[in-house]
């Protein structure tokens, strides 16, 4: 487990020919009880891995879906402390990695280095914190560095050439490419030069380019993974979570795999 069973994960995907995929599901939304069974079915449906998110009451960079979800967890009590024990009791039923979707104040409150010992133990592989800059990465770099959890960077449409070497250079495990400017939630289209700039970090990065927000369709799933190394899915995933259509997210997934990506 760790940052190292993450990167070789991905890895092994590619090397088969496929690109990633990456569903979001938020932590307690249905209940913590029903999260296990949650994340086996997106693991049967074909994910590489798995984003979870932490149920936080000011999600900056989340749209209407994902806050609405934050919303119904938190209304049903969910906790930090709460995923940890869950995760630590099961998480060898998970076979594919967990990475861990917060925002810095539920890790400064719950104690940084604490926070990253937990993860360790709960066999999360890595964290995305959208609202930490790289400025103040050092809050999280040593005690990350020291349970080996992979701190995964963003880099938005707005990221200059410059900014985009140093965010590649920090990250772990994958770049996570923001695809539109704004918040998360499902789109129509994109920008026109969303192709030029995933490319741009494709050619400056050492790890996988994973692409996110707004995608939705298995459209979108292809075009987006012709040039970068795959998706993140996440206000699409929620939709189809709470309508229990796992055979329009194993749809979605499908879109990644070897053979269909030029369909």
């Amino acid at each position: 487990m760790g940052k190292r069973f993450l990167e070789s994960t991905l890895q092994a995907e590619l090397d088969q020919g496929n690109k990633l995929f990456i569903p979001y599901v938020m932590a307690g939304d249905g209940g913590i009880e029903s999260l296990i069974s949650t994340l086996k079915k997106l693991e049967d449906s074909g994910a590489t891995a798995i984003e979870l998110g932490i149920p936080f009451s000011d999600p900056v960079a989340d749209g209407p879906t994902i806050q609405e979800a934050g919303k119904r967890a938190l209304g049903k009590g969910t906790t930090l402390q709460q995923v940890f024990d869950l995760l630590m009791k099961s998480r060898a039923e998970i076979g594919i990695p967990l990475i861990f979707m917060t925002y810095m104040n539920p890790v400064y409150k719950y104690g940084i280095e604490r926070f990253f010992a937990a993860c360790k133990k709960a066999g999360v592989d890595g964290v995305i914190i959208p609202d930490l800059p790289l400025e103040h990465y050092e809050l999280v770099s040593e005690p990350s560095r020291e349970q080996e959890i992979a701190v995964i960077q963003l880099a938005t449409l707005t990221s200059p050439l410059e900014r985009i070497k140093e965010l590649a250079s920090a990250t772990e495990g994958f770049l996570y490419a923001v695809t539109i400017n704004g918040i998360t939630g499902t789109r129509e289209g994109f920008a026109g030069n969303i192709s030029t700039h995933l490319k741009k970090l494709k050619n400056n990065s050492t790890v996988p380019v994973l692409a996110g927000f707004g995608i939705s369709t298995p459209d979108h799933v292809r075009k987006m993974s012709e040039n970068c190394d795959g998706v993140v899915v996440g206000s699409r995933i929620i939709d189809l979570i709470q309508q229990n259509a796992f055979d329009e997210i194993t749809e979605l997934i499908s879109a990644s795999k070897a053979g269909t990506l030029q369909s």
